[in-house]
């Protein structure tokens, strides 16, 4: 068994090939039974955010494994595999585990540091385990990772000041109007990044919000957590009025299909009439073209590197703090895995023993006569397990505990020989 890792990300691609492959929470049940059906597939988690699609698979064959996954992507997006083989990353094992750490951390984010990613790899695990994706290993994989990503932000300071996409794009709004208190600001969605939108912009000082959502309801409870900010709340058929009325508008939807384009702003705003957009959704709310027209200027998540550039160096050596923690949390996964390799000596050594246990005993017993074993069969029972059992934990304790991989090979065909034990000599190749 190995363990794969292949996906996309703001490092190896655009927001417009990310958006063609990202994977909205209500498609991951049938994605992930699609993957999870390959022939070398075993496990298999999703992690979808606006940033990054990464499939984390468990194979029996890893190179049948990574192209199956990378099928399943092309088909997904429907963008040919030739092309789309440029935009992807593949890790193997140490590769992959190490990934998965570091973005758990917030290392591997666009912005450095960032703690909302902790929260979508708890999702990812909880997902992956609820629609039958997860196994064994990537449940390991995926607790030893929640691990890392908690330990980054209790031990060191890189969650320090760290921003998420949200409090960046209020950032890159403020750097651009000097002055958000006297500016009229809509949102449209009422969902956690806009509730992180409300939050950023009330604290740089920002009173005049108005927030657009479908539901009514769901407008009101992102409301009732601002009680400081009167925000006015509006719903989606009153998009375009309030648009009209506003200098910046952000939106963070779950739609698939842009809600603002050209030909709309153009038909509600006043000639000549400027206007700010930033959309931090993937896929994205605002088309490219509104930035045809010349008092409209459209920030997307790609052009937030800007803001991040300007903190990066600092965050960097708070990183560095960071990497050595996740190397503690990679290596305890590691040894757990080489522990693997022991599982068919130990179950076999196990049987064997226990097979020799059942067999004394009942000679043993068929010597008392029925009447003493009947009264007594469950004492002698937990007798002979109790033996069995401490006679058994030492060798085993000290196989798992052997972390030389030639010294523990060593050591499982010792104990191969001295028992005459039938085990699979393929173990090795099974367990990595």
């Amino acid at each position: 068994m190995n363990i794969a890792v292949v996906g996309l990300s703001h490092k190896t691609a655009s927001v417009e090939i990310r958006e063609k492959l990202s994977i909205p929470e209500p498609q991951l049940e049938k994605a992930i039974a699609a993957v999870k059906a390959y022939p070398h597939v075993e496990e298999v988690a999703i992690l979808s955010t606006c940033n990054r699609l990464e499939i984390y698979i468990v194979t029996n064959e890893t190179e049948q494994g990574v192209r199956e996954v990378t099928q399943f992507l092309s088909e997904h997006s429907k963008i040919p595999l030739q092309q789309l083989r440029s935009h992807l990353f593949i890790l193997l094992h140490q590769d992959a585990v190490m990934h998965l750490m570091r973005v758990a951390g917030g290392l591997d984010s666009l912005i450095l540091g960032e703690g909302q990613i902790l929260a979508q790899v708890k999702n990812a695990h909880k997902l992956g385990q609820q629609y039958g994706g997860i196994g064994r290993i990537l449940n390991r994989l995926f607790k030893q990772a929640i691990t890392a990503g908690k330990r980054v932000r209790t031990e060191t300071s890189i969650g320090t000041g760290a921003v998420s996409i949200s409090s960046a794009a209020v950032e890159l709004a403020q750097m651009k109007v000097e002055n958000l208190s006297s500016c009229r600001v809509a949102i449209l969605g009422a969902g956690k990044m806009s509730r992180l939108l409300v939050q950023h912009l009330v604290s740089k000082g920002a009173t005049q919000i108005a927030i657009i959502n479908r539901s009514l309801r769901r407008a009101e409870e992102l409301a009732s957590q601002f009680k400081q900010v009167p925000l006015q709340l509006h719903l989606m058929s009153e998009m375009m009025r309030v648009i009209a009325e506003s200098d910046i508008v952000f939106t963070s939807t779950s739609s698939t299909e842009p809600l603002l384009d050209r030909a709309k702003l153009e038909s509600t705003l006043a000639p000549n009439q400027p206007l700010m957009l930033f959309d931090i959704s993937v896929p994205r709310n605002v088309a490219a073209d509104v930035n045809e027209l010349e008092n409209v200027k459209a920030f997307n998540v790609d052009d937030l590197k800007a803001v991040v550039a300007q903190n990066q160096e600092n965050r960097r050596q708070m990183a560095a703090e960071a990497e050595g923690l996740l190397e503690e949390e990679t290596e305890a996964f590691e040894v757990w895995w080489r522990s693997l390799e022991t599982v068919p000596t130990i179950n076999s050594l196990r049987e064997k023993i226990e097979t020799i246990r059942e067999q004394e005993l009942e000679k043993a017993l068929s010597r008392l006569g029925s009447e003493f074993a009947e009264r007594h069969q469950e004492v002698i029972e937990a007798l002979t397990r109790g033996i069995v059992n401490k006679i058994l934990h030492d060798p085993m304790v000290q196989l798992r505990a052997q972390q030389d991989i030639e010294t523990r090979r060593r050591a499982m065909e010792t104990l191969r020989l001295l028992f005459n034990l039938d085990t699979e000599t393929r173990s090795t190749e099974q367990y990595g």
